[in-house]
């Protein structure tokens, strides 16, 4: 079957971008060499668990988003803001004062960083909400940790919240992520909220290809070689086409296209564990602000969506910024550290899963992000799109593969 446009990769981005060409009448095929869409965001069922590959949240304020879904058919339910922080061996509550200010109250007197601390965060959410998206993108570029502390946060206040809640989100501990990503990180948390689809994760991209016809949708698909006119799979068949679009990780588009690959990964691990009795009732992120052991963040998903488990049973999901080769020797580290954090009954955890992904999210330090929008067309007929041409969140990857699109058409129309 002959189409005009061939797209290379099911996730986000080349979703976005089929999704952009079927609302202009062009024909497409969509290939990807997985069993099903999503790319990197993908949720498996084990005993009736939803484990999303990878602890993600969805932030409804992402501006792409908010075009091209179906928030309602989503059923979208959001966590807790703000954030339960262990420190000092114990659990220590920071709340978004704009959202639950009766409840913030607690976190004034907090040992998670100074009151000076508590009103340069208001001083910096004034900031970053201020003006548009792409004027957070053209402010002067730095690392994060820098940003922190030109802003004047105490060293206590970032190791104790910003390296663990932002560690979580860039996969970068160190904090070395390009400053531009931390305004528009905060921007998006602080105008919207961080929820969880009541299916999981992979929801997203199946709401996506739902809109699609589903005959140019071809998954279990490699594709092994580009060619002028088409692409050759892996079984030898060579598909004719006009344009071709690589939509796959930053990586795996080298590979396709050739060349010396720049592109560097963040790595993390994903335990999931089964309990009958939760460690904690509340819809909130866990996060180790005494930086040691293992584990960066914890949540439990069911709190926040039943969803997430079976009638009477608690999923807990454990992120730790490294993916280690010996598994069991994780396993026993992230059981003892939460063992020290929630008693015994931590041993009684039932095991569900253990994701150890290498390349989860491209590396933006800087100057990843002097230019914010990277060229998609690599030559005529040529595009390549994905969250290592805009940044690294469901927002970067949906826009970049609209921009192909868009960039495509124009190349078609002359």
């Amino acid at each position: 079957m002959k189409s005009d446009v061939i797209i290379i990769g099911a996730g986000l981005a080349g979703l976005c971008c089929a999704k952009k060409l079927h609302e202009e009448g062009v024909d497409f095929t969509l290939l990807d060499a997985s069993d099903g869409v999503g790319g990197r965001i993908r949720t498996d069922v084990v005993d009736g668990f939803r484990l999303d590959r990878g602890f993600q949240v969805f932030l409804t304020s992402y501006p792409e988003a908010k075009r091209v879904l179906d928030y309602s058919a989503l059923k979208l339910k959001p966590f807790l803001p703000g954030a339960s922080i262990r420190f000092e061996g114990r659990f220590h509550q920071l709340t978004d004062p704009w959202r639950r200010p009766l409840a913030a109250m607690s976190s004034v007197f907090s040992p998670i960083g100074s009151l000076a601390d508590k009103l340069r965060v208001a001083r910096v959410r004034r900031r970053v909400t201020r003006g548009s998206l792409e004027e957070r993108f053209q402010e002067p570029e730095t690392t994060t940790y820098d940003a922190l502390k030109q802003a004047g946060f105490s060293e206590a206040m970032i190791d104790r919240f910003f390296r663990p809640f932002l560690g979580g989100i860039f996969l970068d501990s160190s904090l070395q992520t390009s400053s531009r990503m931390f305004s528009f990180v905060f921007r998006m948390f602080s105008l919207g909220e961080a929820a969880l689809p009541a299916e999981g994760m992979e929801a997203i991209p199946r709401q996506l290809a739902a809109a699609l016809p589903e005959e140019r949708i071809r998954t279990s698909t490699t594709v092994t070689q580009i060619e002028p006119e088409g692409v050759t799979l892996a079984s030898g068949e060579q598909l004719e086409c006009r344009a071709v679009v690589v939509a796959t990780d930053g990586p795996s588009s080298v590979r396709l296209l050739g060349g010396e690959s720049l592109h560097v990964g963040q790595g993390v691990s994903c335990i999931y564990f089964a309990t009958d009795s939760p460690p904690s009732q509340q819809p909130v992120l866990v996060l180790n602000g005494e930086g040691q052991g293992p584990v960066n963040n914890l949540c439990i998903p069911t709190n926040v969506t039943s969803t997430y488990g079976p009638s009477g049973q608690s999923l807990v999901s454990v992120t730790v910024l490294e993916t280690p080769a010996d598994e069991q020797q994780l396993l026993r580290d992230v059981r003892k550290q939460l063992s020290d954090w929630y008693g015994p009954a931590v041993e009684q955890w039932r095991h569900l899963r253990t994701y150890r992904i290498p390349y989860a999210l491209p590396r933006q330090f800087p100057p990843a992000l002097a230019e914010p929008r990277r060229p998609v067309r690599v030559k005529p007929n040529l595009y390549v799109c994905g969250d290592h041409r805009d940044n690294a969140s469901i927002q970067g990857a949906m826009v970049s593969g609209r921009r192909a699109a868009e960039s495509l058409l124009e190349e078609l129309k002359s």
